[in-house]
């Protein structure tokens, strides 16, 4: 009798004071793991957006970069000045080529002794901005050659360059002035090369065509369309908000930045009142404000940014933003 009552009592199971103690213990390892879960999960978030809009600044920033680093590139040489065709004082189009179209202005094209130009906290192009354009952000342009040498192609702006010379035409034929084309006897180089004319400008638009109602960094772009030069509008980087630039110029030929100024003056003293002659743009500063394409809950972003020149005033909304800075030096601003 004693060993069956020990066995039922082995096998009444779990008291009351036991059953809640157990409860409470798994309650409380529930809603650790839950917690832990949450704050994993909203730190991923935060780390997703942190590297979308890093990435969004990265990629913006070099494919600037890539195009200032090789302004004034004209082929063989890097003397913009020196190629025939470009754009003259009083004379935008001298030789009479081809506009292209949306036009932009003559100059757009055709100002090779500029390889960098830009409008300061506004856009000034004749060719309208996709969308508008954000007024208190700078335009950007680049004029140089493709890097490698290309097939002739009639109708697309192209430049022919031997090492102290160059030409701009369109006709799909190596102007008279280089022919016969020869080739070294030794390194078997041709003595001149045909290369593709690029123009970019680059401004902010207020709103993307990809993800409407977000600010998007667009450029206008010279490419060929229909056997003629054509001005293509393409998206770059939805997200960015404001682009900044500043030139550092060499005043007097000593190879070294002396100040930084803003686009469309790199080459003006207000002190001296008039245009420096042989001053050089040596150098190019770019700032980029680039915003989350979406809000974050829990985020509040009330500061100010100032990139450049341009004061974009007090932030007070729930977008994550990262400005970035970079100073570019011109490969061929020596030469």
């Amino acid at each position: 009798m004693h060993n069956k009552a020990n066995m039922q009592r082995r096998q009444s199971g779990l008291t009351l004071v036991e059953l809640m103690v157990a409860l409470a213990i798994g309650s409380f390892l529930i809603i650790g793991a839950v917690q832990i879960y949450n704050q994993s999960r909203q730190a991923f978030v935060v780390n997703e957006s942190i590297a979308r809009v890093q990435e969004t600044a990265q990629f913006a920033m070099d494919t600037i970069e890539a195009d200032l680093r090789m302004a004034s590139n004209w082929g063989r040489n890097s003397r913009g000045l020196a190629v025939e065709g470009r754009s003259l004082v009083g004379d935008a189009n001298p030789t009479g080529l081809t506009v292209p179209i949306p036009t932009c202005g003559d100059d757009w094209a055709f100002d090779l002794g500029l390889p960098i130009d830009g409008d300061d906290n506004g856009y000034t192009l004749p060719c309208g901005a996709n969308g508008g354009s954000v007024a208190n952000s700078d335009v950007v342009t680049v004029r140089r050659v493709s890097v490698q040498p290309v097939p002739l192609e009639a109708g697309r702006l192209q430049v022919q360059s031997t090492r102290i010379q160059g030409e701009l035409f369109e006709t799909g034929a190596v102007p008279g002035a280089f022919l016969p084309v020869t080739n070294h006897p030794i390194t078997g180089a041709p003595s001149s090369a045909t290369h593709n004319l690029m123009v970019n400008s680059y401004y902010v638009s207020p709103t993307s065509t990809l993800i409407p109602g977000v600010p998007t960094l667009r450029r206008k772009t010279l490419t060929v369309r229909n056997g003629a030069p054509f001005i293509e509008d393409q998206e770059v980087a939805p997200g960015v908000e404001n682009i900044q630039l500043q030139l550092g110029i060499d005043v007097d030929e000593d190879n070294t930045v002396d100040r930084y100024v803003n686009p469309g003056s790199e080459i003006y003293d207000p002190a001296a009142g008039g245009y420096i002659p042989g001053a050089r743009v040596m150098t190019a500063r770019i700032w980029l404000v680039v915003r989350g394409v979406t809000t974050e809950f829990g985020l509040q972003d009330n500061r100010a940014y100032t990139p450049g020149n341009a004061n974009m005033g007090q932030m007070s909304d729930s977008f994550r933003r990262l400005q970035v800075s970079k100073t570019i030096l011109l490969r061929n601003a020596r030469t």
